[in-house]
């Protein structure tokens, strides 16, 4: 899980919606008008967001929306302060 979840960080188009989630929960359309790529683009980066459960989608009415997924980093961060930790004991 820990590779999918780098692998989803490493582009800074999806780092970029991460940090447009943080702020307050989207549709794909909102979070596609701040970008100058295709919807469908989007789409394919919020897909991979969501297999790295860093993102969750819900649907209200008509609209899935997308939120940060705060488990998931909590979890990265847990894992990078073990590295952390283990390099400080040395």
């Amino acid at each position: 899980m820990v590779s999918l979840t780098f692998k989803a960080l490493a582009d800074p188009t999806r780092r970029k919606i991460l940090r447009l989630l943080r702020e307050r929960d989207m549709t794909a359309g909102e979070i596609a008008e701040q970008f100058d790529i295709s919807k469908p683009s989007i789409s394919h980066h919020l897909s991979i967001l969501k297999q790295a459960r860093l993102v969750l989608d819900e649907r209200r009415g008509q609209f899935i929306f997308y939120s940060l997924n705060m488990t998931v980093f909590q979890e990265v961060i847990g894992w990078l302060s073990e590295i952390i930790g283990r390099k400080d004991e040395r």
